[in-house]
Formats: structure tokens, C-alpha cells, sequence
């Protein structure tokens, strides 16, 4: 691992970046896209508050927001990220593609935590007078913590992905080194450090996220 030792600093810089963007991005996207997957579901027609036709809008946005592909989305962006960013190349720069693009993606996997919740349950809390904004608290939220903690994760993990594959237009990070070193430079050595560097971010962040879920989990059962 003599590669390693003798770039440590360039593989500490790119892996703070690729965490960095990575923890931020999937911050602001669950800012955005848990309340749009809440939305998606109270109003189904089966929801708290039906409304067929926004809920065929809402559809819609979150199926083509999940249809383009990220590296065409981030290179689409651009001009967009200038403006909001200052610039389209770099870390701050690359959150704002990865945000934007995980958005959907978040909004289909709390969609999902959501419809596993036994529809019994949210008629007993109908019944017994709650609003929907307490059904929603009280009973959505909690009941599919576990689902949603899991949901966490793979956004974490896919994240890390396109974080990687944002370096093919100067996202920074790993990614950024894989492609700068590894592909033009022909540095294999180099892009196989990053490879083991990204595939040990997934396993701590997915071991963590698993530990948590059924930590959650247990402590459900146990009330």
C-alpha cells in the first residue's frame, strides 16, 4: 500500500470531500423529499386528504425526477449551479446536482416506508379523533422509523455513488481522483485505493445504519 502512504493527504482531502458532500446532500434532500413523499401519499385517493389530481402531479415530477440519469443531470445543472454556488465545478458545487437528484429518490423510499404501515392502525387513530397532522406525527412517522432508517441508508449509499461518479466533471472527492489519476494519468494503483476506500465508507455506513434500525425496531416492539 505504498500508493497510500505516499498520497495520503490527496486520499484524507478526497474522502472528507466525498463525506462532506455526501452528509450534506442527503441532509437537504431529505429536507425536501420527506415532505414530498408524505404528500404523495395523504393524497391517493386512499389518503388523509385525497386529491386525485395533485397526486397525479406530484407522480409525475418525482417519475421523471428519477428518470434522467445523474452525470446528464449534473452536466444540465450547470448553469443553474453557477448561480446558486458561484461556480459548477467542486464540492458546494456538486451538492447542489446531488441534492436535486436525490430529491425523488428520497421521496419514492419514504413513499414506500409509508404504504408498509397497516391502514388498520391510521382508521383506529381516525376513530379516535386524531387530525391528520397527528396521524401523521404520531402514527406515520413513528410506525415506519425503521423502514425510513433503512431508507436512509441506500439514499446515504447511492449518494456516495453519484458523488463518485460527479468527479467525471470536477465534483471533487474520490471520484474526482479515481477518473484524474486512474483514467487520464493511467495510475491504476492510485484508483484502486480509491475503489477500497468507497467500498469501506459503504460497509461502516451501512453496518451503522443497520445496527440503528433494529435498535429502533426492537425498542418499537418493546412498547
Amino acid at each position: 500500500m505504498g500508493v497510500l502512504q505516499e498520497n495520503l493527504s490527496m486520499f484524507l482531502e478526497g474522502t472528507v470531500e466525498t463525506l462532506y458532500m455526501t452528509g450534506m446532500s442527503t441532509i437537504l434532500a431529505y429536507v425536501f423529499g420527506l415532505p414530498l413523499g408524505i404528500l404523495v401519499i395523504i393524497t391517493r385517493q386512499d389518503g388523509l386528504s385525497p386529491h386525485p389530481k395533485l397526486n397525479a402531479v406530484l407522480d409525475w415530477i418525482v417519475n421523471i425526477g428519477r428518470s434522467i440519469p445523474f452525470l446528464i443531470l449534473m452536466v444540465a445543472l450547470m448553469p443553474f449551479t453557477r448561480l446558486v454556488a458561484g461556480k459548477a465545478i467542486g464540492p458546494n458545487a456538486a451538492i447542489v446536482s446531488l441534492v436535486i437528484g436525490a430529491i425523488p429518490f428520497v421521496a419514492r423510499m419514504v413513499e414506500g416506508s409509508l404504504e408498509e404501515i397497516d391502514h388498520g392502525v391510521i382508521e383506529a387513530a381516525q376513530t379516535m379523533g386524531a387530525s391528520n397532522r397527528e396521524i401523521i406525527t404520531k402514527v406515520y412517522l413513528p410506525e415506519s422509523l425503521p423502514s425510513l432508517v433503512r431508507g436512509l441508508s441506500i439514499t446515504t449509499i447511492t449518494l456516495i455513488g453519484y458523488s463518485a461518479m460527479g468527479g467525471a466533471v470536477g465534483a471533487g472527492g474520490l471520484g474526482d481522483i479515481a477518473i484524474r489519476y486512474g483514467y487520464h494519468r493511467y495510475e491504476y494503483d492510485v484508483m484502486i485505493v480509491t475503489i477500497i476506500l468507497l467500498i469501506l465508507i459503504v460497509q461502516i455506513i451501512q453496518n451503522i445504519f443497520n445496527t440503528l434500525a433494529k435498535k429502533i425496531d426492537k425498542r418499537i416492539i418493546n412498547q
